[in-house]
């Protein structure tokens, strides 16, 4: 009698034989099918079993019949599901990161892009090939995530969400049956070649038909499974691009494995002609060699970016009661709401952002910033999830969970950049694309050529042509190379948002930075203050607070802290002037603050006052009809911006200073530099009139910002690099955040740049340079079908193990002994 017990996901039978078990919170429990283990441990992964404690219901179940199938991923659309990986953008606007099982070549890349974008309410699709990720973006009042998620099956391919748990067990997935193929390949080949070289050392005459025909039917039954198992890949690419009408890199393979074969079995049963058993083995080992150690380097640039996917804690301790107890429960880091107040332990990693309620320490954000240094943490201070607790316990009160959380922010903006594909990368997909019809074309003529010529060699001409030719290592040179550059500079603290980012920073000419919050600290203090007679010192800076107290400009914030013993005013109806000052109502009368020029307007004549002194920055304060006081404000340089700088000018590029702060304390900076050129009192369009200006010339610009009042310059430049954690959220417009806020992080993004084209240029190069050397060589009989296949594989493998090389700086090349200094000094009025 049968023993059956029930599927812990979907309710249904299990019979006493079944295989399926799912691992969740520790515990085994039987499934059904292969569809609800996965969806199993993927809710369990991601800290949601209680699913299964509150659910009503059992989940729809997942066997072999496709509208169960997709039913089965039906439990992606519950929104507790999905908030461990799905970010919410608008109302209905959602986007999320998938993997994708089965791809194989460029054409796998187009066709899962081309399906999923004419779905109703996609909006946007991205998929990298090297990783295969997919980034998809919807609108969830029109497409559930399941429906995408099957929509993908329906081609042949397999998607799941990017969590970790998903990640790893996709890997394992992918690795185990590449190895098992292997195997069996391997074996295959080793019995067959056992079989066929006595045919290759035999005299004329000395083996008999018989023994022949022996070999043969022994050769082939070892050759079925090698064909039908280890080479099921290929067979199922082709057919899955054939149904679709496009001309995929598993065409011309299967072709020629096909055709090898079936010639083989022919002549094995007619007793006349060539068999091909040992090469059709052997190509398809040398292929499956080719490709396991092009998926192991591949994973291994993919890890570059997948740290941050492990960098919260599943874990956390959430204080039941602050404030009156210390009671702690242990919670999934997920199930953390704002508000929360949760305990942090010294050695343990912050589970969200937050901010610190009770206690001091030292917190390592390294893994976000690169700076290694530990930072000083007290009461009041925001800390950020993935973060490293190092000295003593903190009580923090959550902020932001999940993906709201700032590395979940770096995560997707390192995911989306290495997906992009930049000019290059395209242009070396089309190519990839005409290569697959040329090779068949030119499969076709070498085999009718080779007919009239020895017609026993045409179809060994026929597949090494088929097999030789590598459209991939085109397809891959341009990917594998973005994905390992843009993780290492995310280690690094520096965040490429943008593909064309790094064809950018390669080309740069000029790099301008803008003086505040970029080249200096920005975080400028009051160090002198020069009020008209009657005026008390304290009523001035009560003033110039009570314009700025909503201000998050730097200058601002110095003048807000520097009045905190003072009697509070209030102001309003402020409005800022971006470039110029901010304007406001106090008791009824208009004030201004900001530069000489803007102040002047409603005040009147200059007022004398002692000129700034060490390059200080003048703030002017004035209201209708009379001055009120003057303000001087220093602000420290950034100490790496002397070092950054010389090195920037070394390597033969024009360093620039656009500031909107007065002429004598940009001149100091610039003096102290040792740049270019300095333009003064700029406002916002003069940057961008003198940003055009330089584009008109040819330069290839840099634009270094904090993000505040240079979003237009930023947008116009060719790149666009924005300072500091505040432009990871705000700064729509760059193309590199610099996390860390050091300018060294410049240094490393343009020698990374430089490394990450020069190592294109040669996959590009002997991509090229390989099929045209191939494909001629094939043709003309020179190359076996077995080592045809040795060569497309290791083609293939050589463009991934050259991106990786990325990682491994060379020394740095000669400085450039071309630094023309030109002076660009714009002649300004004082201004603050």
């Amino acid at each position: 009698m049968t023993v059956t017990t029930t599927c812990y996901h979907c309710g249904l039978p299990v019979g006493a034989d079944g295989v399926y078990r799912a691992l969740v919170d520790g515990e085994s429990h039987p499934v059904c099918c292969p569809g609800c283990q996965a969806v199993a441990e993927a809710i369990g992964a991601n800290g949601l079993s209680s699913y299964y404690r509150t659910r009503t219901a059992f989940a729809p179940r997942g066997p072999e019949r496709p509208a169960d199938q997709a039913a089965a991923l039906v439990i992606y659309d519950r929104p507790e599901v999905q908030a461990a990986f799905v970010q919410r953008i608008g109302e209905n606007e959602r986007e999320t990161m998938l993997i994708l099982e089965g791809i194989t070549c460029a054409a796998c890349v187009w066709l899962n892009e081309q399906h999923l974008s004419r779905l109703p309410g996609m909006l946007s699709v991205d998929i990298n090939y090297a990783t295969r990720r997919a980034r998809v973006r919807w609108d969830a009042s029109r497409i559930e995530l399941s429906q995408i998620l099957w929509q993908v099956e329906t081609i042949g391919y397999r998607a799941w969400p990017a969590t970790s748990a998903a990640v790893e067990r996709a890997r394992k997935r992918e690795t185990r049956a590449a190895l098992w193929r292997l195997f069996v390949a391997g074996f295959g080949m080793m019995q067959v070649m056992m079989y066929a070289l006595p045919g290759y050392l035999a005299q004329d005459g000395t083996m008999t038909d018989d023994i022949q025909v022996l070999m043969r039917l022994a050769s082939l039954v070892l050759t079925v499974p090698v064909v039908l198992f280890s080479a099921a890949p290929f067979f199922r690419g082709a057919w899955r691009d054939l149904r679709r009408r496009r001309l995929g890199m598993d065409v011309p393979v299967a072709l020629g494995i096909a055709v090898a074969f079936a010639a083989s079995v022919i002549a094995t049963f007619t007793r006349a002609g060539e068999v091909y058993y040992d090469s059709v083995t052997m190509f398809v080992f040398f292929l499956l060699c080719a490709r396991y150690l092009e998926m192991r380097a591949r994973q291994h640039a993919a890890a570059r970016i997948e740290y941050l996917d492990k960098a919260l804690p599943l874990g956390a301790h959430r204080l039941l009661e602050f404030g009156r107890r210390m009671d702690a429960e242990e919670v999934p880091a997920i199930a953390l709401k704002p508000g929360d107040f949760v305990l942090v332990r010294a050695g343990e990693t912050f589970p969200a952002d937050g901010r610190i309620v009770q206690g001091d320490t030292e917190a390592d954000e390294s893994l976000l910033t690169g700076e290694s240094t530990p930072m000083r943490k007290g009461q009041g201070d925001t800390v950020v999830g993935a973060a490293l607790n190092c000295s003593s316990p903190v009580v923090v009160r959550v902020e932001h969970v999940g993906e709201d959380t700032r590395v979940s922010s770096i995560r997707r903006m390192v995911e989306a950049a290495s997906m992009q594909r930049p000019g290059i990368a395209a242009a070396a997909d089309r190519v990839a694309g005409w290569l697959v019809g040329t090779v068949l074309l030119v499969a076709a003529v070498a085999a009718l050529v080779w007919w009239h010529v020895d017609p026993s060699r045409a179809i060994a001409v026929a597949v090494a042509v088929l097999v030789v030719s590598c459209p991939c290592a085109l397809s891959l040179a341009t990917p594998a190379a973005m994905t390992v550059a843009v993780g290492l500079l995310a280690r690094r603290g520096v965040v490429v948002v943008k593909a064309h980012a790094i064809e950018a920073l390669a080309d740069a000419t000029h790099v301008v930075f803008d003086k505040t919050g970029t080249l200096t600290e920005g975080q400028p203090g009051v160090v002198a203050v020069h009020p008209r007679p009657g005026i008390e010192i304290d009523d001035a800076l009560a003033l110039a607070a009570a314009l700025e107290r909503t201000s998050e400009h730097p200058i601002g914030m110095a003048l807000v802290e520097a009045a905190a013993g003072a009697t509070a005013i209030e102001a309003v109806d402020v409005r800022n002037q971006p470039g110029a000052g901010v304007e406001a109502y106090v008791d009824g009368i208009r004030h201004r603050l900001g530069t000489c020029a803007f102040v002047t307007e409603i005040a009147g004549l200059l007022p004398p006052a002692p000129a700034p002194e060490n390059g200080a920055t003048r703030v002017w304060l004035g209201r209708e009809g009379a001055w009120l006081a003057a303000s001087d404000l220093i602000d420290r340089l950034r100490p790496d911006a002397v070092a950054t700088v010389r090195r920037l000018r070394e390597e033969g590029r024009r360093v620039l200073i656009w500031s909107g702060d007065a002429g004598d304390a940009v001149a100091a900076v610039a003096r102290r530099l040792d740049v270019d050129g300095y333009a003064a009192a700029l406002l916002p369009e003069h940057k961008l009139a003198r940003m055009v200006a330089l584009q008109r010339d040819g330069a290839v610009v840099a634009m270094v910002g904090d993000g505040v009042n240079d979003a237009p310059v930023l947008a116009q430049a060719q790149l666009s690099i924005a300072m500091g954690s505040g432009a990871v959220v705000s700064q729509a417009n760059a193309d590199v955040v610099l996390l860390s806020g050091r300018l060294t992080g410049l240094l490393d993004a343009f020698a990374l740049a430089a490394r990450t084209r020069r190592v294109v240029y040669e996959n590009l190069a002997w991509a090229a340079a390989y099929n045209l050397a191939a494909l001629p060589l094939a043709a003309a009989g020179l190359v076996s079908p077995w080592l045809a296949g040795l060569g497309m594989g290791a083609s293939s493998l050589l463009v991934v193990l050259n991106a990786l090389r990325i990682a491994f700086p060379r020394s740095r090349s000669p400085l450039r002994s071309s630094r023309r200094r030109t002076t660009e000094i714009v002649p300004a009025p004082t201004r603050a």
